[in-house]
């Protein structure tokens, strides 16, 4: 790790000690079968994702608040939704994390949530799951040695499903040898924050018919989505464009009639 990576995983130390003192009940809720919201013969499934901010983009819309969005991304058709939890570097909370949930419970309950942080201790996963959600992300990159096993583990424990996102085939190596059902590859490097679609597409390729395949980052229009739906990918994570909207909804339901395979 070098660079941003490096300055977000040394807050997240200091934000887990903190973690740790807090005492929250488990939650009863049954998850959601995020395999199965994801993998879809017929089109790609999109990821739609709430974050007010990054360090590739700045400040994105909040004309609309988080519960407007995450309905919006529901009546769209997003098939899952991917809520930040970091505050430092994306304005996100756990908190919005519960209001997510909050909002799908009803009629959207069958929609997972994907809580998108950068965990390196299991009690981010309990104080996830605790707030409502069906699957967790662990960055191999940050996850050296045998912790990116440990907290796969720790999330089936919690029945949490495991999103490992990687950026090249020794991370896909790490990822499948750890038993990932759920495989994303981020088209952003975490270090540079340059992007690299070509090297996403051909790690996304190598991923086994077995595992849900997900290609995350540098999707901005209807055209980018035709072209992924035409690879290996399962689905595909849409942020800052769907970010920028101060009303998500038409955008989205432009990119999903391109989603045919």
């Amino acid at each position: 790790m070098s660079g941003l990576l490096e300055r977000i995983v040394a807050s997240k130390r200091a934000e887990v000690a903190a973690l740790k003192k807090t005492v929250r009940a488990p939650s009863r809720r049954e998850t959601c079968d995020v395999v199965r919201a994801l993998r879809r013969p017929s089109e790609l499934a999109l990821i739609t994702e709430v974050k007010f901010r990054s360090p590739s983009a700045g400040a994105l819309s909040r004309v609309m608040d988080l519960s407007a969005r995450v309905s919006a991304y529901a009546r769209a058709g997003a098939a899952m939704i991917s809520v930040l939890c970091d505050q430092p570097f994306f304005d996100g909370s756990y908190e919005d994390l519960q209001r997510a949930r909050r909002t799908l419970d009803g009629a959207f309950s069958h929609v997972p949530i994907l809580a998108k942080e950068f965990v390196i201790d299991p009690v981010q996963l309990e104080v996830a799951r605790a707030e409502g959600a069906d699957a967790a992300l662990l960055i191999a990159r940050i996850l050296p040695g045998d912790a990116l096993a440990r907290l796969s583990d720790a999330c089936r424990a919690l029945r949490l499903e495991p999103f490992v996102e990687v950026a090249d085939e020794g991370e896909l190596a790490r990822a499948l040898d750890v038993g990932s059902r759920v495989i994303g590859v981020n088209a952003r490097d975490l270090d540079t924050l340059a992007m690299d679609p070509a090297r996403a597409e051909h790690v996304v390729a190598r991923i086994p018919a077995s595992c849900v395949a997900v290609h995350f980052s540098g999707v901005r229009g209807e055209e980018d989505v035709a072209r992924i739906a035409g690879t290996r990918a399962d689905a595909a994570l849409v942020g800052e464009s769907l970010m920028r909207e101060d009303d998500p909804f038409n955008l989205l339901k432009r990119m999903l009639a391109r989603a045919s395979r």
